[in-house]
């Protein structure tokens, strides 16, 4: 199994990206942490895990407040004794996010309060944890969006990934001789809940298709898999990386300076 012994806390636990990871997770050996604002939602993934003879716990938290990303972390090394893979999966994209004239200031400021607050508070708090863990692997959700801009206008979600990007960059190379890798998950476009919400139109779905040489929207499943090589010891000399997981689309857009 590709995570034996290890302990994965996931944010953004209850649907999409998150709850196929922690399916996963828990298949592959990880005891999984599935932490959601969705008290429910989390339990009822937990739920599946422990039926099918796995380990898991659910944890309500809003990872924009720092209260609730330490409680998480502590509920992690008080139940299984450490934590070793932290995924701050946890992110938002508002129906109402558009292009700077249009988006209002509340929706910029929840987009950043859960897209970068919470990755930063997850790393204030699960940072420590695997250091007393002896090391492990942090995976944060970016986006392509966060290298190529978006084709259709969502200014506050687009400059939050960026701000992932950045800070999964800075603190690799901080942790890196501490045994703590940390990389960037930059999914393309998916068919899940969130992207759905926000391509609410066939003319949306079809402006952000056109763009993807695969010529479809990827599965949160397929995301799972790619967090798993970054959460298991087979990326071991991976740190600091934008993980492209896109059905080409940076490829075909994207040119190397």
């Amino acid at each position: 199994m590709r995570l034996k012994d290890q302990v994965a806390l996931i944010t953004g636990a209850a649907s999409g990206i998150g709850k196929e990871s922690a399916l996963l997770f828990a298949a592959e050996g990880a005891a999984v942490v599935a932490v959601d604002v969705n008290e429910a939602g989390a339990a009822a993934v937990a739920g599946e895990i422990t039926a099918a003879g796995g380990r898991a716990s659910a944890v309500k938290a809003d990872v924009s407040k720092a209260a609730d990303c330490e409680a998480m972390v502590a509920a992690a090394e008080r139940i299984y004794g450490k934590l070793t893979v932290l995924f701050n999966n946890a992110g938002i994209s508002h129906a109402d996010d558009d292009d700077a004239i249009t988006t209002t200031e509340a929706v910029w400021d929840l987009t950043f309060q859960i897209n970068v607050k919470g990755v930063f508070l997850g790393c204030k708090y699960g940072i420590p944890a695997l250091r007393r863990a002896g090391g492990g692997s942090i995976v944060n959700t970016a986006s392509f969006v966060a290298i190529l801009g978006a084709a259709t206008p969502q200014l506050a979600y687009t400059a939050s990934k960026g701000a992932v990007l950045s800070m999964t960059r800075e603190l690799a190379v901080i942790h890196a001789r501490e045994g703590i890798r940390v990389n960037a998950l930059c999914p393309g476009p998916l068919a899940t809940e969130l992207l759905m919400k926000y391509l609410n139109t066939d003319e949306k779905k079809q402006r952000r298709l056109v763009h993807v040489p695969m010529g479809r929207f990827g599965q949160a499943r397929e995301i799972a898999q790619a967090a798993l090589y970054l959460a298991s010891a087979e990326s071991s000399f991976v740190t600091g990386a934008e993980f492209l997981v896109d059905g080409g689309i940076t490829a075909a857009y994207v040119t190397p300076a």
